[in-house]
């Protein structure tokens, strides 16, 4: 990992750590009550509503990126902890360990596998109900 890209990687991690805050939501909130409350000083003109229009399209912009950076890592993240867990489960399907690179063809075929299995689980889980009603 290059110095950019860690240094990336903290200002993203601050920044989302930072606007995911309340104290973050109630400063955003307070700039929108400044901007309205200062609306009839300025007439309400063209200037007075590209002000927040530009500020708050820029600020979109840019928490696009974070926001994405952070599922990346998250999912990231996610994806290794359940690749080891599926590692060190003995009667696990090791198939399933790179599921994110599949064609789409591919994890259809193993959806409608696991649906079936699921299925197959309701069923046995209804005749076991339904036999316990008959047995009393």
């Amino acid at each position: 990992m290059n110095n950019s890209t860690s240094t990336f990687t903290r200002l993203a991690k601050h920044a989302s750590a930072f606007t995911g805050r309340p104290t973050c939501f109630g400063l955003a909130l307070a700039v929108v009550i400044v901007w309205a409350i200062s609306g009839p000083l300025f007439g309400f003109s063209d200037t007075w509503q590209l002000v927040i229009n530009t500020g708050t399209t820029i600020i979109t912009f840019l928490m696009v990126f974070l926001i994405q950076n952070t599922q990346n890592r998250d999912t990231q993240a996610m994806q290794i902890k359940l690749d080891e867990l599926i590692h060190v489960t003995s009667r696990a399907n090791n198939e399933l360990l790179d599921l994110e690179e599949l064609e789409e063809s591919e994890l259809e075929r193993l959806r409608e596998h696991y649906e079936a299995m699921a299925q197959k689980a309701k069923d046995a889980r209804r005749q076991r109900h339904e036999s316990r009603q008959k047995a009393r």
